[in-house]
């Protein structure tokens, strides 16, 4: 099958785009070029790599062309971000692809009511890249009903892999958190540190990818979540990732007013969005008509990030 990946230099297509290729997949990488994927393949050099500037593309009204151009069977599009977007995609596509999978996000849904989280859960998005992430997928599944797009949704969590800081027990990704626990330093938490973060490994996003793909008779007109099998809270975070260092956390908690006023207004941002957010989504959905199951756990996935970050010198250790 040919397949082409739109955003494929990135946290997913880092593992995705290998994963295709030892498939047998026909793989088109379509990027910006500005990057190089987080962790080399091999199989990158089985790949045809096209450099596009989507957002220049899309204002000219070329890019959906240029995609159908590449007579894809399917496209994995990693970074959309607009309904625009997707609806200029989707027309330039429509009657020519046999599947299409989009990459939205578990913010789609917004605080829970019931947890885990299902994916036939109400949506209740707030936020910019929540509300727009729901308005595309409405959309997708709209036009799956409707007209038979062939479309499909992947909702993953906090994405962590080797190569970028994952989101860190003070819910930002600022690795100060992480010094600071391995420095045995005292660590302010907001609150009482029990609103939860919910990670996934990247390759386990990329997994969920491939079995949407195979399983395309089941999977379309659907959304799945990906996320690790269970949510953490900040403070047993902050808690396990001290032990990586061989500490006891030293933890105390500020209210949020005033706990905000200890960090950048950037961290404070990133931080308020994560906690009042605070995901718990179940996996079901996607072990029961996929059969498909994470493998690494959330620790497991955060650790292998941060072992990044101290091989790499970005967190110091004794």
């Amino acid at each position: 099958m040919r397949v082409v990946v739109i955003g494929a230099s990135g946290h997913i297509g880092t593992y995705l785009v290998p994963r295709l290729v030892e498939a047998g997949h026909d793989v088109v990488a379509v990027s910006r070029g500005t990057r190089r994927p987080y962790t080399p393949h091999g199989a990158w050099q089985r790949v045809t790599t096209v450099t596009a500037d989507r957002a220049a593309e899309e204002a000219a009204g070329t890019f959906g062309d240029r995609v159908a151009g590449l007579e894809p069977d399917a496209v994995i599009d990693l970074i959309c971000f607009e309904e625009s977007s997707a609806r200029h995609l989707a027309d330039a596509l429509a009657g020519r692809i046999r599947h299409f999978l989009h990459c939205g996000t578990v913010w789609v849904h917004g605080p829970s009511v019931h947890v885990p989280t299902t994916e036939d859960a109400p949506r209740r998005p707030f936020g910019d890249y929540g509300v727009k992430k729901a308005a595309i997928e409405a959309y997708l599944l709209d036009r799956a009903q409707r007209d038979g797009f062939p479309a499909t949704v992947i909702h993953p969590g906090h994405i962590v892999g080797p190569g970028w800081v994952p989101v860190t027990p003070a819910g930002n990704v600022n690795p100060v958190t992480f010094q600071i626990l391995a420095d045995g330093g005292e660590l302010a938490l907001p609150n009482l540190g029990l609103e939860t973060l919910q990670h996934v490994h990247a390759d386990d996003v990329a997994r969920l990818f491939m079995a949407a793909l195979a399983g395309r008779s089941v999977t379309l007109g659907e959304a799945f979540h990906c996320v690790a099998d269970s949510a953490v809270t900040l403070r047993g975070y902050a808690e396990t990732a001290a032990g990586w260092f061989g500490r006891e956390a030293r933890l105390s908690f500020l209210p949020w007013e005033r706990w905000k006023e200890t960090v950048s207004a950037e961290d404070a941002d990133a931080t308020w969005d994560h906690i009042a957010h605070s995901p718990h989504c179940g996996m079901e959905k996607a072990a029961r008509l996929l059969g498909f199951r994470p493998r690494y756990s959330p620790f497991e996935a955060i650790r292998e990030s941060v072992d990044r970050l101290v091989g790499e010198g970005v967190v110091k250790t004794r």
